[in-house]
Parts: C-alpha cells; structure tokens; sequence
C-alpha cells in the first residue's frame, strides 16, 4: 500500500494564489487545502492536521509572522513563509517566529516545490508503535497473554490464580527488573517480609512450570538487588 499524499495547507489572501498554488501542488502528487486569512487557516487547523503550512505574510488583519509565532504555542507542523518582502530584517523576523524557511515573492513554482520537499524531508520519521507481543514464547513453553493459557508443546501447563497474576505482570515489564515489593503490591498482598518471601516461593514454583532446569533460570531471571525479569525468546 502506497503511502498517503502529503496534506498542504495553503494561506493567501490573493485568490488568484491560491488557485494557482492549489493546482501547481496537486499536480505535483500533494494533498490540498486553501484558507484566505489566518482567521479562515485557524478554524481548518482545529479540525485537520497538516504535513506542512505554506503561508504568505502580508495578510490583512493578523499576519502570517503573528499567526506562526501563535501556533507555535502548540504546534509542531512545519511552516514556510511567503513574502514579498525579501530584506534580511524579514527573513529573521519569520524565521525568529518559528518558521522552518522563507521564500520571497516572486519566486519560481519549482523553486517552491524544491522548498516543500526538503523541509519533508527533514521531518522525523514517526516512530513505530511498540506492539506488545500475544504469545511470550519460552523455548518448548508458551503463554498465551489474551487466552491466559500456558502450552508446553501441545500439553497445557496448568497455573494456579497467582501463577496467572505474576505472567500478566511481567507480560506488561518484559526485559524490565520487577521487585518484590512490586509483585506484592500488584498481587494485592499486604506488605512486609513475609509476603515478599512468599513471592520467592510462587516465583520458585512458576520456574518448574517454564524453565528447562529451574535451578538455572534462563527466563525467568533474578536480577540481584533488583527483583525478577522476564526474557522470553
């Protein structure tokens, strides 16, 4: 599946701009919307997201550099400026208010193009979601997070009502240390010496049901000081 165009918003008070930037933009594979003032770009913006804000300056009422320098309270889309003021004092002023380029009137489309594309190109790529796993698998063993079912093979591996509670706890911190106090506090014991030794105990009694040689845990490990982690494969 292909990737989905990016989405430009266009602010120009000339309507004849927008028009030519809109069909210029679209033929050149973007994603188009128009606004004729900042008041018309603000209302668009508080329902739509955009890829980048292509914006002129000169614009009656609040002007493009105000607008830049208000969104970017809380907006991180990139914005380029138009103008056709080209003076360095200018070129500062937009660039001061959170603008990621400044292009002066009159300028070429392609040079506008060129513009667009490598501020896109800058942009991060957004980081994949971090999909949980459904089945930790550990060596011949596998637990099942959604069913709550543990397999040795093709034989099922009964647990017990707590046994459950500490796979669905690690299954949330894999490969992070849990402390004691933590599994007692999650299993909804009352705190103390005690309860944290009966976790030792059930922690002991869970290795018999995943680990080959329980004696030395590959998975289910003790992470001295820290507590228990659980590395599955």
């Amino acid at each position: 599946m292909s990737e989905p165009a990016p989405h430009l918003l266009i602010v120009d008070d000339d309507e004849r701009i927008r028009g030519l930037l809109r069909k210029f933009l679209a033929r050149n594979g973007f994603l188009v919307s128009i606004a004729r003032d900042s008041a018309h770009a603000r209302r668009i913006l508080s329902g739509l997201e955009f890829d980048l804000i292509v914006m002129d300056v000169m614009m009656p009422g609040e002007d493009g550099v105000a607008l830049t320098r208000s969104l970017r309270e809380n907006l991180q889309t990139p914005i380029l400026l138009l103008t056709a003021k080209g003076d360095t004092d200018d070129r500062i002023a937009g660039l001061e208010a959170g603008a990621d380029d400044y292009l002066p009137k009159p300028f070429e489309p392609k040079e506008l193009l060129l513009r667009i594309n490598a501020i896109l190109r800058r942009m991060p790529e957004p980081e994949p979601e971090q999909v949980a796993p459904k089945v930790l698998n550990m060596g011949p063993v596998r637990f099942d997070i959604e069913r709550v079912e543990m397999m040795r093979g093709e034989e099922s591996v009964r647990l017990t009502a707590t046994e459950v509670q500490l796979m669905r706890i690690f299954a949330e911190h894999l490969r992070e240390p849990v402390s004691r106090a933590k599994l007692v506090e999650d299993l909804g014991r009352d705190k103390g010496q005690a309860q944290e030794r009966a976790v030792d105990v059930q922690i002991t009694r869970l290795r018999r049901k995943i680990e080959t040689d329980p004696k030395q845990p590959r998975y289910l490990q003790t992470v001295r000081g820290e507590g228990y982690m659980l590395i599955p494969d």
